[in-house]
């Protein structure tokens, strides 16, 4: 990983614009392509970002005071463009094999009950493989529904908007496979907070909230009041 603490402006031209003046802020650059601008604020969140796979150019300032341009693009035409003023700090480190996040007994149990019980979602459908593996980490779930069409199913406990942002990176990788392509995604969870849900309409992913205690066997419709 590279790590700069620097003064810089940042554009970004894509989907839509972006630009961010003149400021000190954190550069990250991940073994695996991705580069974050943070601030020392908001969060885990960066301000900006472009995830892999993607190519970083790096050329002289153009104008008095530019240190250097870095012009980070991907294969979608999209470019984030970052002018450097001033560098404060700058080290690399090799942080080795990542043994990926170790999930709490809830949702690792959540995760084994849904492969168990997968026609939840819907009639007809089947599980092809827990822990589908892509270049970013695995998706909880690869089912087929119905139809015979690729579902990928993240699990959470309590689902949030970077559960949401999870999803769609994976699906996003999911889906230039023309063997799995189309891809559509659910996000399973015991609670899904609502602007987690806004987000994933906005972006075609179901929501899908599981009652833990009905799935492990527990549950008794007959105390319940509603």
């Amino acid at each position: 990983m590279r790590f700069l603490v620097a003064r810089c402006r940042v554009d970004y031209v894509g989907r839509l614009t972006a630009h961010l003046p003149e400021a000190t802020r954190v550069i990250m650059v991940k073994a695996d392509g991705s580069v974050l601008i943070h601030a020392d604020g908001g969060s885990y969140k960066p301000l900006n970002w472009m995830s892999p796979p993607c190519a970083i150019r790096v050329s002289p300032g153009e104008a008095d005071g530019d240190v250097e341009i870095w012009t980070v693009e991907n294969k979608a035409g999209e470019t984030l463009v970052i002018t450097i003023h001033d560098i404060l700090h700058a080290s690399e480190h090799d942080l080795g094999v990542d043994p990926g996040l170790v999930k709490d007994g809830v949702e690792a149990h959540l995760q084994a009950l849904l492969a168990a019980q997968v026609e939840r979602l819907g009639e007809g459908w089947r599980l092809v493989r827990r822990e589908w593996p892509t270049a970013i980490g695995p998706v909880d779930l690869m089912c087929r529904d119905g139809s015979g069409l690729a579902v990928a199913v993240e699990i959470k406990r309590r689902a949030e908007i970077d559960g949401v942002e999870q999803l769609t990176r994976y699906l996003d990788l999911l889906n230039r496979d023309p063997l799995l392509a189309p891809v559509r995604g659910i996000l399973a969870a015991q609670e899904i907070k609502p602007q987690a849900r806004v987000l994933a309409q906005d972006r075609g992913i179901e929501c899908v909230v599981l009652d833990y205690d009905e799935m492990r066997g527990h549950d008794d419709p007959g105390t319940r009041l509603f």
